[in-house]
């Protein structure tokens, strides 16, 4: 009898913009798959670094894997994706899921721009399976946050949720950005929520109350048991005004105008115009 391989998971995390990245592999020697890396950005000078990059290369390199796969959990509104520049140094291919489209078109209107799906190797479509060396993986599609996120389930018994959930005692992601909707955010949810109750969910953020340190990763039965916004005594019409209510309180994240504009271009920076330099455009007094 075939023995079911069992995914290893190596976490790193991006204190700037409390983002959680992953690598994903069996064993050292095979192929991973990198999950929501993170690109630094300083806002106030418009410099870009590797260095949370760098440490993702320097597992890779020190375990002997090959990169596969380098998979988006969604458009990112909070950090630029360092994809491109993993793919540069590892190969690899960039994926998110195919409603990417939807979330195209809507910021290639606000950036009047034209952002190309092709700029992503692959889309995945709901349900689509895939295979990260000998591991089965399956790529859900759960809208709400945004009209085109997804999760990664691997082997039925852990997935990469990215933003729409968070640790029981913070809750959900907001759902005010263009497409997002609390219903649709509830019922992707739920979805999650039905799989085992042992099922290990795999966290792109954590923001932690005071005396909390950080964490990444949670269960289903725990969720179920404990989320402040999902738990199962909560039903789709509370969720719906607690999310309306609170969503209506949140300032934008302090990098989206930049962020967004490279990674619906799968975190592809601008060219480099006739002097050399790249230009990021920023819609000015946009109506949200």
């Amino acid at each position: 009898m075939q023995q079911t391989p069992v995914a290893c998971v190596q976490h790193f995390f991006d204190a700037n913009t409390s983002t959680f990245s992953y690598v994903v592999y069996v064993e050292d020697g095979g192929e991973c798959a990198i999950i929501d890396p993170v690109l630094d950005y300083d806002a106030a000078s418009a410099r870009t670094s590797t260095a949370s990059a760098d440490k993702l290369i320097d597992f890779i390199e020190a375990h002997g894997l090959k990169l596969q796969w380098l998979l988006e959990t969604h458009a990112h509104a909070d950090h630029v994706s360092a994809a491109p520049y993993l793919k540069q140094k590892l190969g690899g291919k960039i994926a998110i899921g195919e409603r990417i489209r939807e979330v195209q078109k809507v910021f290639g209107g606000i950036y009047n721009m034209r952002p190309e799906a092709e700029a992503f190797d692959h889309l995945f479509s709901a349900g689509e399976l895939f295979n990260i060396g000998t591991l089965r993986a399956q790529a859900l599609h759960v809208p709400g946050h945004t009209p085109a996120d997804a999760a990664y389930l691997i082997e039925g018994s852990m997935a990469f949720v990215g933003d729409t959930m968070f640790m029981p005692d913070v809750g959900t992601a907001r759902c005010d950005f263009p497409g997002g909707s609390a219903a649709t955010l509830y019922a992707s949810i739920r979805h999650l929520l039905a799989m085992p109750p042992a099922t290990a969910l795999f966290l792109c953020h954590d923001y932690p109350p005071t005396g909390r340190e950080v964490m990444h990763t949670t269960t289903v039965a725990e969720q179920r048991a404990h989320n402040i916004h999902v738990k199962d005594e909560i039903t789709e019409a509370e969720f719906i005004a607690m999310r309306t209510r609170r969503d209506a309180t949140l300032k934008l994240p302090t990098l989206m105008l930049p962020a967004i504009q490279m990674n619906i271009q799968a975190g592809q920076l601008p060219a480099e115009e006739s002097n050399g330099t790249r230009y990021l455009k920023l819609p000015m007094n946009l109506s949200w």
